[in-house]
């Protein structure tokens, strides 16, 4: 156990990594632990050793630079390491932690939690088919190896990440068979004044969408993929026509492709902040569920503090921002002078999250959307539950994901429920009349990863037990 620590950070994306370093700047001993080997985060993911000669990009620069920083810094930095469950002491933390397949822990006087986002996927027949990517996991292809989903793509979800994906799929030399969102143009324009706040961003933006339209890549607006078809993998994507509550309507196109990238916003990680006691409160503009939080991260539980799209989705500039007011918020629980430096940033903060909010706007899936599952489309892809068996279980009583999660195993399985449980709360809203907030996540459990049970036995040996002869007969 590392017993000697001020702050701990969990997430090392563009939140967690700024809230380790401006503490540390003040003196702070401080240690930033993270699943993924190097700092970054997902928008910053770190290129492979193969291809750190391809050319830069915005996110490749800003990444490099964050790391660059951190290797030149007192932070102690902790890769491939995943925290599995937190325990609050009279004084502070403790971290179980899970590295190379052995268990430690961590003790620390004050916790940042900076878990970041994942990618909501409306279930849709097929979307378990191989080839069928979210647009996330299609961008860490596209950093870290400059790897290309297939030879032919179909593109299609809400907000900028859909064109951001499909202008990095032709940028890397690969097809895009077609452009599929549900949103508007005049969703865009409603946008528009918002967005003029970045006009750097904004302008990248409108490069990605003028490149698509000069390269004759169909943009179906106000549509969305219904079905996918294959067996092995991907053979065509069919997409209808929405109305204005994204319902699905009319007959269906046909698109004929070898891979699908597709996602429908994103969602904060909460289970970390909530296995340790903090509230939530449902809002949609932020992503949905967030953890209840105050000024600069602050929450109610002494010592603890959270920042960055796990505490609502506002973007990574915002998060980068968030996290410098975290970190020094945290140093100031234990002594150090921040206050006027916050001051500082809080403007900043303020109209970077206008700019994110924006853009989270366009993300959030309309109720209707839902609407494009079927009795035999599987939801929870862990335990193979369909939409058909999951409303029967919520017609036989089960009113809660808590409920659905007992009498089904849905989200018992690997992901924890972070594929299934949001799609699940959408069905008993729906199907009890109630609205998204009257429906919270499940009570999250210890571990928060997977854990090997070897792990937990440590240098344990059973051929050590001493075994009894059998009883004489």
């Amino acid at each position: 156990m590392i017993e000697r620590n001020d702050i701990a950070v969990i997430g090392a994306g563009p939140a967690g990594a700024n809230a380790a370093l401006i503490a540390s700047r003040l003196g702070m001993t401080v240690t930033l632990i993270d699943e993924q080997p190097k700092p970054g985060g997902q928008v910053w993911r770190a290129k492979s050793a193969a291809i750190l000669d391809a050319p830069s990009t915005p996110e490749s620069v800003a990444g490099g630079q964050l790391r660059q920083r951190m290797q030149s810094s007192a932070v102690a930095h902790l890769g491939n390491t995943r925290v599995w469950q937190i325990e609050r002491t009279e004084v502070g933390w403790v971290l179980h932690l899970l590295h190379a397949g052995r268990v430690s822990s961590l003790r620390t006087r004050a916790l940042v939690i900076a878990t970041g986002a994942r990618e909501f996927v409306q279930p849709v027949p097929g979307w378990t088919t191989p080839g069928v990517l979210g647009l996330a996991g299609a961008t860490a292809l596209f950093k870290q190896d400059l790897a290309l989903p297939g030879k032919r793509t179909v593109v299609s979800g809400t907000g900028p990440l859909v064109f951001f994906v499909a202008a990095e799929i032709r940028r890397l030399g690969g097809e895009v068979a077609a452009v599929i969102t549900p949103n508007s143009r005049g969703d865009w324009l409603r946008a528009l004044p918002a967005m003029l706040r970045q006009p750097d961003l904004l302008g990248r933006g409108g490069r990605w969408v003028a490149d698509l339209m000069l390269a004759g890549v169909p943009i179906h607006w106000r549509h969305a993929v219904s079905a996918v078809e294959g067996g092995s993998g991907v053979e065509a994507v069919s997409h209808q026509k929405l109305d204005a509550n994204w319902s699905p309507r009319g007959a269906a196109r046909r698109v004929e492709a070898d891979s699908l990238c597709l996602g429908n916003g994103l969602i904060p990680a909460i289970e970390t902040a909530q296995i340790v006691g903090v509230g939530l409160q449902h809002c949609p503009a932020l992503g949905g569920w967030v953890p209840q939080r105050g000024e600069d991260g602050e929450t109610e539980v002494p010592g603890l503090f959270l920042c960055g799209d796990g505490a609502g989705i506002r973007g990574a500039t915002a998060a980068e921002i968030d996290g410098q007011l975290a970190g020094l918020r945290a140093a100031q629980h234990l002594g150090a002078d921040t206050q006027s430096e916050r001051a500082g940033l809080r403007p900043a903060y303020v109209r970077a999250s206008r700019f994110g909010m924006a853009m989270t706007a366009l993300s959030i899936p309309r109720k209707g959307l839902a609407n494009l599952a079927t009795e035999n489309t599987l939801v929870c892809r862990c335990e193979s539950l369909t939409r058909g068996a999951i409303a029967a279980e919520i017609a036989g009583g089960a009113g809660s994901t808590n409920s659905v999660k007992s009498g089904l195993r849905a989200g018992m399985g690997p992901c924890g429920g972070k594929f299934c449980q949001t799609a699940i709360a959408r069905m008993i809203a729906s199907a009890e009349g109630r609205v998204e907030a009257d429906v919270p996540p499940p009570t999250p459990r210890p571990p928060l990863r997977p854990v090997p049970v070897s792990a937990l036995a440590g240098n344990f040996d059973y051929s050590d037990l001493p075994i009894p002869k059998p009883a004489p007969l």
